[in-house]
């Protein structure tokens, strides 16, 4: 709104940007962005404040409370206030500080790729047990054949379907060496973030990434296969946070009208991609298990199939074991 009115009568409003007096120190600086970001039903306006400030500073979220008196040169006060005023504007801190912790990592982020979620962690603990136990069996027969255990190749293929910023690829590849895995996505912009990654872990001689639609990439058969698919459904799109719905991207987010066209797809195609033995973990919305797992019943009808909840008791990974 440019004007407004009283008894009658236009008077301006005019808009401000949010701005720090100059010599403010940490201490004040946080304060009054924290004070702001709440103002807007921020959800996290103290973390926020902290991740900016800290990113801006190139300092730990304890440096700032153990310099707080320390006054902010105006080149650091306006880089502050310019990133608030983005966050002001919803758009999401892991996009402002350019890079999300990850199982461990740090990865580059952008608005290329959507930001990975702390549930998908979830993923990589399954499949990182499967790959173990898989491991451990490959390990007993090269014994059992007198072979030298400690020269054997990876034991395990894995193919990580949707790989964005390469988040579970990496977070694989980065915890065991039983595993190659590969990761796939259609977004050849997501693949240059995937790719800056592994070479920000050192990751690159460990991994493979192919551009494709889901897993037609593939010229051979794997043993597992894990998938983070876009399953917003049509009906949700418009309850999404402004933070996912204006900044994130829609590929990576939309599964079409019931949010399970590409799951759907995906499942379809794994029979002729997944090993007999093998093993297939999508990641799922919470109101979706059921579904997805009567899917791959009608798939994979003499699979074990169950639905693994996360620690809130939502639904949020289907396993399947052919």
């Amino acid at each position: 709104m440019i004007n407004g009115k009283t008894n009658g009568h236009q008077v301006p409003v005019f808009h401000y940007s949010w701005q720090l007096e100059q010599g403010s120190t940490v201490g004040i600086a946080l304060h009054a962005a924290t004070r702001r970001l709440k103002g807007s039903d921020i959800d996290t306006p103290k973390l926020d404040s902290e991740l900016l400030l800290g990113h801006v500073l190139r300092w730990t979220r304890a440096q700032l409370y153990t310099h707080m008196e320390r006054p902010l040169s105006d080149d650091e006060r306006e880089a502050f206030e310019h990133l608030v005023e983005r966050r002001l504007n919803y758009e999401p801190v892991a996009y402002l500080v350019g890079e999300k912790a990850f199982y461990g990592l740090d990865l580059f982020v952008d608005h290329r790729v959507l930001i990975p979620r702390p549930e998908t962690e979830l993923l990589v603990d399954l499949a990182l047990d499967i790959i173990m136990q898989a491991d451990r069996l490959a390990a007993s027969a090269t014994n059992g054949n007198g072979r030298n255990a400690g020269h054997r190749e990876p034991s395990v293929s894995v193919a990580d379907v949707g790989t964005g910023s390469g988040a579970v690829t990496l977070a694989i590849a980065a915890n065991t060496r039983a595993a190659i895995v590969c990761g796939i996505d259609i977004s050849a912009d997501a693949l240059a973030v995937a790719r800056a990654n592994a070479q920000r872990h050192h990751l690159t001689d460990r991994v493979q990434f192919l551009q494709g639609d889901l897993l037609e990439p593939l010229d051979r058969q794997v043993d597992v296969v894990v998938a983070n698919l876009p399953y917003v459904a049509q009906h949700e799109w418009s309850a999404l946070a402004p933070d996912i719905a204006q900044y994130e991207p829609s590929l990576a987010l939309s599964g079409g009208a019931d949010g399970l066209g590409l799951i759907r797809r995906l499942v379809e195609q794994a029979p002729g991609k997944l090993r007999p033995g093998g093993m297939m973990l999508m990641e799922i919305g919470a109101t979706q298990g059921a579904e997805v797992a009567a899917l791959a019943r009608q798939v994979f009808p003499d699979a074990f199939v169950e639905i693994v909840t996360d620690y809130a008791y939502n639904d949020r990974i289907v396993r399947v074991q052919t």
